[in-house]
């Protein structure tokens, strides 16, 4: 009797040797965080991991304090605020103070720097606003990236000799200058000229974050030229010709035929840049930009936590790092599926 479907398969049982290679990996894997333990030990070093917590988010105790010296006037309820106003003379002030948290009376005398209030309020901690702008100076930097990447990828294989030499001439720049001078040129010289001809002419300066992220989007821009001139290149002449034949144009022979073919080719080594640029932005701490390393460093000069602190910033930068990896696999695997 015949069956009907596929027939499940059948999974090949693993060799010994493999679980006890896995051991193995284990066994190094505990070893070398016992060597690391037993170093800390020998230095006197006490861990404090039960820190950690409020460099995310933390319950912040907030004074509302007098600016003026006066007596308390007035005391009127609003919902579950007390409003207090505060006056010496023509000169009063009012204050909104929690029911709960209110430490003075009507016609108490108040000197400038009097607490009259109090209240609880989470805030956001300093790891983490460093963490949200590494997340958001990569994202926009990745952005901004791909676009100078395509235009100088395509112009790179342009017949257009300006356009050609031009490409050539920024990707040899960038490529061939380190990434951290390049942000000193965008802060020190660039940021400069453009914040002062700004400045003279009544517009508001750039904040260096804007200049950072020029600084990692016109690097990631030059690798990513060269990524998409491979990818386009190394799809066959003949698809040109064939689209070309139809009747399309060479811009719509590039967006319908060859582009499509290109991206399931491009796509891993974009992930390697992209990766890349998220651990590149740690170099932005030099130009007072507070991303995740300079926040980390502030932490570890103030707590003289370096073990704990570095060990995280390493593991915040690794799940951004492996979301992202995780993230193209994915779109890598839909545009290579058939």
């Amino acid at each position: 009797m015949g069956l009907m479907g596929s027939s499940p398969s059948i999974k090949t049982p693993k060799p010994t040797a493999y679980y006890l290679w896995v051991g193995v990996f284990f066994l190094i894997i505990f070893g070398l965080a016992s060597a690391l333990y037993y170093a800390t030990l020998k230095i006197d070093y006490v861990w404090r991991w039960y820190r950690i917590p409020q460099y995310f988010i933390y319950l912040d105790h907030v004074e509302i304090i007098s600016q003026i010296q006066g007596t308390v006037e007035a005391m009127t309820p609003k919902e579950d605020q007390i409003l207090v106003e505060v006056r010496e003379g023509d000169e009063a002030e009012t204050y909104a103070v929690p029911k709960d948290g209110l430490r003075v009376e009507e016609g108490d005398f108040i000197y400038p720097g009097d607490v009259l209030g109090s209240y609880s309020k989470w805030r956001v901690g300093i790891l983490m606003k460093g963490l949200w702008l590494t997340l958001k100076v990569s994202v926009i930097a990745i952005l901004f990236g791909v676009i100078i990447g395509l235009f100088a990828g395509l112009a790179r294989i342009s017949k257009n000799p300006a356009a050609k030499w031009l490409a050539i001439t920024y990707i040899e720049l960038i490529r061939g200058s380190p990434l951290l001078v390049q942000i000193f040129i965008w802060y020190f010289v660039l940021g400069t000229l453009i914040n002062t001809i700004m400045g003279q002419q009544g517009i508001s300066q750039v904040r260096p974050l804007w200049f950072g992220v020029a600084a990692l989007a016109s690097f990631a821009g030059a690798y990513v030229a060269e990524i998409v001139r491979a990818g386009i290149q190394s799809i066959h002449r003949g698809q040109t010709e064939a689209s070309r034949s139809l009747g399309m144009t060479y811009v719509q022979s590039m967006i319908h035929v060859i582009l499509p073919q290109a991206l399931r080719r491009i796509l891993p080594p974009l992930a390697g840049q992209f990766i890349s640029l998220i651990k590149d932005s740690s170099l932005l701490g030099i130009i007072a930009i507070r991303e995740l390393s300079k926040a980390t460093r502030e932490v570890v000069t103030t707590s003289l936590q370096p073990f704990e602190l570095w060990f995280l910033c390493a593991l915040l930068y690794l799940f951004l790092t492996f979301t992202l990896s995780m993230l193209l696999q994915y779109l890598e695997r839909r545009h290579l599926v058939t």
